[in-house]
């Protein structure tokens, strides 16, 4: 099963070092996604899930304001035994049970380290995404700013250059 596990440019530095993605909250094409997504192909249903994962990113960087304003997530194929379907707590959610070795990452996708522009959305939608959850119009539409920059593809072998 493809998952994708938010992070942050601290938390990757940790992954490079221990060639593991902690255990948690990730997400995927899961049932509830593939029922919103119905007339799509599972290539724009993984977009989703990217794409969810990029905005729970946000969330992390809250979290850790000393982290540089890049979202980075990890896509990863996992056994689905290890996976358990979270769709109560948001569609495509799952919750990854155990560390992922460096070795199933197949993809690494973030902001471009060059875009100065990418970053300040960034750094805007982080301030933002909190009352977005909660409903601001105002604020969701600060957040979609953001997602207005597409996450780049980088292969694993690249991920000490990103960093």
């Amino acid at each position: 099963m493809r998952v994708y596990l938010p992070s942050t440019l601290t938390a990757a530095r940790a992954v490079l070092r221990d060639r593991t993605v902690p255990a948690g909250t990730a997400f995927a094409v899961t049932p509830a996604l593939r029922e919103w997504y119905s007339q799509s192909d599972t290539e724009e249903m993984e977009f989703a899930a990217l794409q969810n994962a990029a905005r729970a990113c946000l969330r992390l960087l809250d979290a850790d304001p000393d982290a540089p304003p890049r979202r980075f997530v990890f896509a990863a194929d996992v056994e689905e035994k290890g996976v358990r379907v979270r769709d109560d707590l948001e569609r495509g959610a799952v919750e990854v049970l155990e560390p992922v070795p460096l070795a199933s990452v197949r993809a690494v996708h973030t902001d471009d380290p060059a875009d100065d522009e990418a970053q300040a959305a960034v750094r805007a939608a982080v301030d933002a995404v909190l009352e977005a959850d909660l409903g601001s119009d105002d604020a969701a539409f600060v957040v979609d700013g953001a997602e207005g920059f597409e996450l780049l593809w980088f292969a694993t072998q690249e991920l000490a250059d990103l960093l």
